[in-house]
């Protein structure tokens, strides 16, 4: 008899951003006259550059050439990017990570959600809360979260490490000793980055207490502070405990080409000895055929001299943004954090209104949306997400909006 993975029914209502996209769609069906400006969704919306764009030109043209086709590429990736990789944002930074280390693929997003598939079904896992719901959903789906709480909004079997403006939204070591413990920095939704102390606090405990850190970096080359790692392997241990994850979209802008990578040091076993780097390898090589030669060599031209100076000209762009949000709702007496580090806006909701009234409230007399924090865990309640990712025409509009409401 046909079964489903009864795990799957446990998933609460919709993935968060697809609910806000139906809620979009139907303001919009039925108020097609009003302009709709997003700042919910972390889509860039700025062109791929001019470097990157004749890379993708010159690798179609390899593709039509019988001499220059290539077809399944390497399990890990083509060396020409991840020796690029492990050159660039590793060794550059003193980090001892090795091209055979880093795993090419689709997206972050995948990787994230993949990547719990090498772990037991009975490990536990601590999330910082709020946090990307993928974390969380991806081992609903395995089984691992116990019971969901409608009350609460927690899940049994989840150790939750609560980022408030108590402790400045840095999580605190988890209060019960979990077996895998996600961290993204700069944090998804709160824009919080950690301090290399911080993190190393991390490293120390989890090394101490055998424990795996996923660390989320997709968003590293927002950083601007000095005392705040882009790399995990920037801290002492690290290898011996941790496992990367990064992404071509925010920075590059390829949400529509799709690339990124996970590294997983050869040196990272579990409490019996065995190796993650052989059963990752094993897993990607199963269940993946790869980032295609396309989108790879697009990924190989970020690494150039024009490219990184491209790069740094969109991230320049949008971080312009998030000083405009910051600033611009500040000044009309909303509490505000993030915006300095990362993309994202986390703004206090009025005293009154719970994050999803919130978004109800903008989208119906402001036309804008933004992302309710109670998407993102329980302790993102009564606050609110928003993207630095649109036009600086939009970005501007969008805050003399909210900033009318608030008069």
């Amino acid at each position: 008899m046909l079964k489903v993975n009864q795990n799957y029914l446990k998933l609460q209502g919709s993935y968060l951003f697809s609910n806000i996209a139906k809620k979009v769609k139907s303001y919009k069906e039925e108020h097609s006259d009003q302009e709709v400006i997003s700042l919910g969704i972390g889509d860039v919306t700025r062109p791929l550059t001019p470097t990157i764009v004749k890379a993708l030109h010159d690798a179609v043209d390899d593709m039509a050439d019988i001499e220059r086709f290539h077809g399944y590429g390497p399990d890990l990736g083509y060396s020409f990017l991840r020796e690029k990789i492990a050159e660039f944002d590793f060794k550059r930074r003193g980090c001892d990570i090795s091209a055979d280390e880093i795993f090419v693929s689709d997206g972050a997003k995948s990787d994230s959600g993949n990547i719990q598939e090498i772990f037991s079904d009975k490990c536990t896992i601590a999330v910082s809360d709020p946090v990307y719901p993928v974390y969380v959903d991806s081992n609903v789906m395995a089984g691992r979260t116990g019971t969901y709480d409608a009350e609460s909004t927690r899940w049994s079997d989840v150790v939750y490490m609560p980022c408030t403006k108590d402790n400045d939204f840095v999580p605190d070591l988890p209060s019960k000793t979990p077996d895998i413990i996600y961290i993204c920095s700069p944090n998804n939704p709160t824009g919080k980055a950690l301090t290399k102390a911080q993190l190393q606090s991390f490293v120390d405990y989890a090394l101490k207490n055998k424990v795996v850190i996923l660390f989320d970096a997709a968003y590293e080359a927002y950083i601007s502070e000095d005392d705040v790692p882009h790399s995990i392997y920037e801290c002492e241990g690290a290898k011996e405990c941790a496992i990367e994850m990064r992404s071509f979209s925010k920075n590059a802008g390829f949400t529509g080409v799709r690339l990124g990578y996970t590294v997983v040091p050869k040196n990272l076993v579990d409490t019996e000895g065995k190796s993650l780097y052989s059963l990752w390898a094993r897993r990607h090589g199963t269940k993946f055929n790869g980032a295609s030669y396309i989108q790879q060599r697009a990924g190989e031209a970020v690494y150039t001299e024009a490219g990184q100076k491209e790069i740094e000209g969109l991230v320049s762009y949008y971080m312009e943004n998030a000083g405009t949000i910051r600033d611009g709702l500040t000044s009309a007496g909303f509490t505000v954090y993030g915006g300095v580090n990362a993309p994202y806006i986390w703004v206090k909701t009025p005293e009154s209104m719970t994050s999803w009234q919130f978004f109800d409230y903008l989208l119906k007399n402001a036309q804008v949306v933004g992302t309710p924090g109670s998407g993102f865990g329980p302790s993102g309640e009564g606050y609110f997400r928003l993207t630095s990712f649109g036009s600086h025409e939009n970005t501007c509009e969008a805050v003399k909006r909210i900033v009318a409401l608030n008069k």
